[in-house]
């Protein structure tokens, strides 16, 4: 049993004190993890849907690949992480998080997926701005410079609209989205979690810079609101190479 309310962290960052609590949910006697930027709630383990979709739907364009390398922008609680490692195919996964507090979470075993995404090979966790590393074009892997990935999944700003920070708003205008398909293999996979609804302005601007894009509404029960609210996936993809097949 845990109490009913535990601040299990709390640190100062360069984008805001953040914290992470953990509660005890009165309707299902479950805890229930959150993380706070300022006063702000940026996630919680009560509404894991989008972050779970944001994984298997940027991976089913792959379905068919059993060598696929990803790479995932925002640790946060790990569900995306943990999703795309459930995937048959990935044989690798580089996680970027620009928080080393975030990371310092799983690594300490502060939050549920932590352990698991620790003992797992295929898992590393980097700490970077994944922003910085994709528009400076290092890429996102400090161990191998410009390095290729199958899928890179992106669950960090609110919406391509609403941004933790001014520095992320130039990776959803075209330069940067052209920029980010340089770190994807011939046919590989960008998708983008919002918490708003399909953008079609946005939807447009991925379709110029990849061969095909899609916005996917992602459903789920609200037990806080009643009934059921929505998170917006977006699934972009590159053309293929000639004569790869990718």
């Amino acid at each position: 049993m845990t109490t009913r309310f535990e601040e299990l962290d709390w640190k100062p960052t360069p984008i805001g004190d953040i914290s992470l609590r953990r509660r005890r949910d009165p309707l299902s006697g479950d805890d229930v993890y959150e993380v706070k930027l300022g006063d702000e709630f940026l996630m919680s383990s009560l509404f894991t849907e989008g972050e779970i979709a944001l994984a298997r739907l940027g991976l089913a364009p792959l379905a068919h690949r059993t060598d696929l390398d990803v790479a995932v922008g925002g640790l946060g609680l790990g569900y995306t992480a943990q999703a795309a490692l459930e995937v048959p195919g990935v044989r690798s996964l580089t996680v970027v998080d620009t928080l080393g507090e975030v990371i310092d979470w799983h690594r300490r075993g502060l939050v549920p997926l932590g352990t698991a995404l620790g003992s797992d090979d295929r898992c590393r966790l980097v700490h970077g701005d994944f922003f910085a590393m994709v528009l400076e074009g290092h890429g996102l892997d400090p161990q191998t410079e410009a390095r290729l990935f199958h899928t890179i999944l992106l669950d960090v700003d609110h919406s391509p609209r609403h941004v933790l920070h001014p520095s992320h708003a130039a990776l959803y205008r075209p330069a940067g989205l052209s920029a980010l398909t340089r770190f994807l293999h011939p046919g590989g996979v960008f998708a983008l979690w919002s918490n708003d609804p399909p953008d079609d302005d946005f939807v447009s601007l991925l379709a110029h810079a990849f061969q095909d894009a899609v916005a996917h509404v992602v459903e789920f029960p609200n037990p806080l609101r009643g009934g059921t609210s929505t998170n917006t996936v977006y699934v972009a993809v590159t053309g293929s190479a000639p004569g790869t097949g990718a």
